[in-house]
């Protein structure tokens, strides 16, 4: 008999690696090898004829080769493969009969009437008096998915799971209640606990959110959060396009020293003395604005505490304090988140005289800009008109004395 097991176990599992579906991540090759273990270690614990021990390990082997088929009516399906698996072997009607009887066995909600029938099914439900029962149940759920026959979520899961340990599943066998149903109970107590710990942190985050939503505070503190940041991004734009403006006039000046000026000398080139000039002075005033665009305020630095408690000092500006003294700065930060007043007060003066500060340099930086455009123009003007009116032509058709 032993060979017919072996050619079973084969027969088996060439059919469930070549042709069983690869969604299928529970009912497998592995959930069969699981089951025909368990059947060995119910086995070995009773004394049953060699007939019935036979005709169990051949149903735990076959009893799920039907899902070859499809998940409809799996169990008639494994029966059908069974029947001509085994009549291929020469075996007898009679145990063919029995092996189908104990595949339809592991049908949901059956009943069981022998201890053969119990033996059988507690083996395909073994995995719930297992450790990785957890872990097995998660692949069930996905291949249900997978399958398109239930979409469960985690906390629905949770609930069929609940469900089923306490008013579907029960162990048949003496041997299984007293060595899986430890274990059983462990796995729904940490369901339980999953559960529970999974509500309290949903209750928590539903809370959380309902309270940041419903603070006025969250809402103030984005506008300031969005209001500063734009002002600082602005800043830092008027801070480029000046630094811009003095590096191109700087690069100018340095050009005209180096390759103009020396030209001036010669009396040939007397008519580039007033478009020299007039190139140099618009690019020296674009350098000065630029400058006084970028070039930072000087504040005295220092407060007193009756500034503070009459809340006369914006203590978020560095201006304002920093030639305080570390402990005089602390005492008066104390005070500042004391009131929440005090502090919206602060944020908004800095807010103004940022904005003030802004002001002043788009202002200078559109001035700076109109000054260099106009420079440009007239300096080129200049050079054209010095060229066509006085250039070294010019001066060769003036009549000798």
């Amino acid at each position: 008999m032993s060979e017919i097991l072996e050619k079973t176990k084969h027969f088996v599992t060439d059919l469930l690696t070549n042709q069983l579906d690869s969604e299928y991540l529970y009912h497998n090759l592995r959930h069969t090898q699981r089951v025909v273990e368990s059947t060995q270690e119910l086995l070995n614990f009773y004394n049953l004829k060699d007939k019935e021990n036979n005709a169990l390990v051949l149903a735990a082997w076959l009893h799920d080769t039907g899902y070859t088929k499809g998940t409809e009516n799996h169990e008639e399906a494994s029966c059908s493969i069974a029947k001509e698996f085994l009549e291929s072997e020469g075996f007898d009607n009679r145990l063919i009969q029995d092996v189908s009887a104990l595949i339809m066995a592991t049908k949901r909600f059956y009943q069981p009437q022998t201890l053969s029938e119990e033996i059988i099914r507690d083996a395909d439900s073994s995995h719930l008096g297992q450790k990785s029962y957890l872990q097995t149940s998660e692949l069930l759920r996905e291949e249900l998915a997978k399958l398109g026959i239930a979409e469960y979520s985690f906390k629905e899961w949770q609930e069929a799971n609940v469900k089923m340990f306490r008013s579907e599943h029960r162990f048949y066998t003496d041997y299984a209640k007293e060595n899986w149903q430890d274990r059983k109970d462990k796995n729904l107590a940490d369901i339980l606990k999953n559960k529970k710990e999974d509500r309290k942190l949903l209750k928590k985050e539903q809370l959380k959110a309902q309270l940041k939503n419903q603070s006025p505070e969250r809402g103030i503190q984005t506008l300031f959060r969005v209001t500063m940041r734009n002002h600082l991004k602005l800043s830092d734009i008027a801070d480029t396009k000046a630094n811009i403006l003095l590096s191109v006039n700087a690069i100018i000046i340095s050009l005209v020293l180096a390759n103009l000026i020396p030209k001036l000398d010669n009396p040939s080139n007397d008519y580039l003395i007033y478009p020299t000039v007039i190139f140099i002075i618009f690019s020296v005033i674009s350098m000065i604005l630029s400058i006084l665009a970028t070039r930072p305020n000087v504040t005295r630095g220092e407060f007193t505490k009756e500034d503070v408690k009459e809340q006369k000092v914006n203590l978020l500006f560095f201006g304002n304090f920093h030639k305080m003294k570390l402990p005089e700065y602390e005492w008066a930060i104390q005070e500042l988140i004391k009131d929440q007043v005090y502090v919206y007060k602060s944020l908004t003066k800095d807010l103004y005289f940022l904005g003030k500060v802004l002001d002043k340099k788009y202002r200078i930086l559109r001035l700076t800009y109109t000054i260099f455009m106009i420079g440009m123009v007239l300096s080129v003007i200049a050079f054209g008109i010095a060229f066509k009116f006085f250039g070294p032509e010019r001066v060769l058709e003036l009549p000798q004395p």
